[in-house]
This record gives structure tokens, sequence and C-alpha cells, in this order.
């Protein structure tokens, strides 16, 4: 007789057991898919903080690099435009790369971890493969904020300093010439964005991997530096011809939408064939790139170590 209120008493625990256990499961999911979207954010906001660091930096270099771009001149002759344009004028143009960088690197790094993870659960492809696509895709994303790179490159252009007041008033200035406007010069965009993106991620880890062995926090600054330094300064080099089409591009407000092969004839044309006229402001850009990726990738890696 003693049995059976023991046997009911166990049955009826092993019962709510039953019940609490799919439960404990789904806060078990749930908490961990909390804990999923935690890491992927962090690589959004330690993105947007290296832009931040590395735009405050680099901003006047960057002028003088774009100068070159359009004009073709010497680094001297570009940088006495600018000492002719003034101190007031130097940081003329830095809203829209800061907004711009910023919300760009912030996509860069968060949608490509985004992208790779999503691409590694739902395919059987090699991980390369995947992390390559994840980094176009990427690189592609960002492309949509091509209208602050649009208005940067008006502002730093010393032939529109009296039409436009500062950003905000270019926006508005470009509306009326409709909204492709905002996005001309894509094209080079797009053909940068996504090969670049590939070639960052896709080779980032095997070079830190050939630098000395890092044991402490100093030493793994210095290799992310090394590291983010050489692979920027290889890609800037690789892809300026397309971002000297683009200043060309982007520099001209309103008028027919050129293609990519006319505008580039032209310039070729202008530059009488050199190559090394096409490349001018290369070598300026080869040292912006080392320290203006050194100083993201640094960052990016310090502050993922701290969220």
């Amino acid at each position: 007789m003693d049995s059976w209120p023991q046997s009911n008493t166990t049955s009826q625990m092993d019962s709510e057991a039953q019940q609490n256990r799919p439960n404990e499961l789904v806060l078990t999911g749930t908490s961990r898919q909390n804990l999923a979207d935690m890491s992927s954010g962090r690589h959004y906001l330690c993105g947007y903080f290296a832009a931040f660091t590395n735009i405050s930096i680099t901003f006047p270099i960057q002028k003088v690099l774009f100068r070159q771009q359009l004009y073709g001149l010497r680094t001297r002759d570009a940088v006495r435009q600018l000492q002719h344009d003034g101190l007031r004028n130097l940081y003329r143009g830095i809203l829209p790369p800061l907004m711009q960088k910023t919300t760009t690197l912030a996509l860069m790094f968060g949608l490509y971890e985004d992208f790779s993870n999503l691409l590694l659960q739902h395919t059987t492809a090699p991980e390369l493969l995947t992390r390559s696509v994840a980094a176009v895709l990427a690189g592609t994303t960002e492309a949509v904020l091509t209208p602050f790179e649009r208005v940067q490159t008006l502002l730093q252009d010393n032939k529109h300093h009296n039409r436009f007041n500062n950003t905000f008033h270019a926006f508005r200035t470009l509306r009326s010439y409709g909204f492709q406007e905002y996005y001309r010069g894509l094209l080079p965009i797009l053909l940068r964005n996504g090969p670049s993106n590939a070639l960052f991620f896709g080779l980032r880890g095997p070079i830190k991997q050939c630098l000395p062995e890092a044991t402490s926090y100093s030493t793994h600054l210095v290799n992310d530096f090394i590291c983010g330094g050489l692979l920027g300064a290889m890609l800037g080099f690789l892809f300026y011809p397309v971002n000297v089409v683009k200043a060309r591009m982007q520099s001209q407000v309103g008028g027919d939408f050129q293609s990519f092969r006319v505008v580039f004839l032209t310039i070729w044309k202008e530059r009488e064939g050199k190559v090394s006229h096409l490349f001018r402001g290369a070598h300026l850009n080869y040292h912006r790139s080392i320290l203006s990726w050194g100083i993201i990738n640094a960052t990016y890696e310090f502050l993922l170590k701290f969220f």
C-alpha cells in the first residue's frame, strides 16, 4: 500500500520534469541567440569607432591625395593649394567621410561576420569561398552610402568652394538634379568595394600568421597595425586607377552620365597616355593607406577585446 503513493509522487515528478524540460531548452536557445546578437553587434560598433579614429587623424592627407587624383598635381603643388585655401578650409568636407566611413566600416566588419555566419550555416561550400562571397556581399551593401562619398568629392574640390556651403547644402543642391545624381560614380565604387573586401578579409589572417608571435597587448597592437597597413597599401595601389575615375565622375554636377570606359579614356588622353601620370599621387596614397588601415585594423582588433 505504501508503494503506490511513492509511485504516484515519482510519476508526478517525472511529468513535471518533462513539462519543464522544453522550457529550459527554449530559454537556453534564446540565451544563445541573444549572445550571438551581442557578438554580432560588437563588430559593427568596433568598426564604427575604428573609422572615426582613422578619419580624424588622416583627413588632411586624404585631401592632398584627392587633389592629386582629380587634377594630376604633384604633392607639393597639392599641398600649396591647400595652404592657399587656408586653415579654415583644411577640414572642410570632413563630415561626409566621417558619416560615410564610420557607417561603411561598421557595415564592412559587421555584415562580413553576419553574412559569413549565415552562409556557413546554410551552405556546404568551402569556407574560403563562403567567406569571400560574404566579403563581396558586404562591400556591395556598402555602396548604398555612395551619396556621402559623392558629396565629399564635391566639397574637397576647390572649384566648388563657392557653390556649396557645407554638407547639407550640397545634398539639397543635388536633389534638384534628380535622385540618380547622388549615385554618380556608383560603378567604380562597386568595382572597388567587393574585390577589395574579399582580398582584405582573405589575406588578413595569413599575413598576421607570418609576423612574429605576439605575447602582449602592445605586440598584438603592432602586429594588427602592420597587417592592416600592408593590406591597405597593397589594395590602395591596386585599385588606385579606379579611384581616379571615381573622383572625375563625382566631381561633375549635372550633365550626361558617362560610362567608366569613356571617363577612363578621357583621363588617359589628358595624362598623355602615361601610367606614371595615371598613378600620380599613388605614392602618397600608399603611405596614407599604411597609416589609415593600420589604425583601422589595430583599433578594431583592440576594441574587440573590450566589447
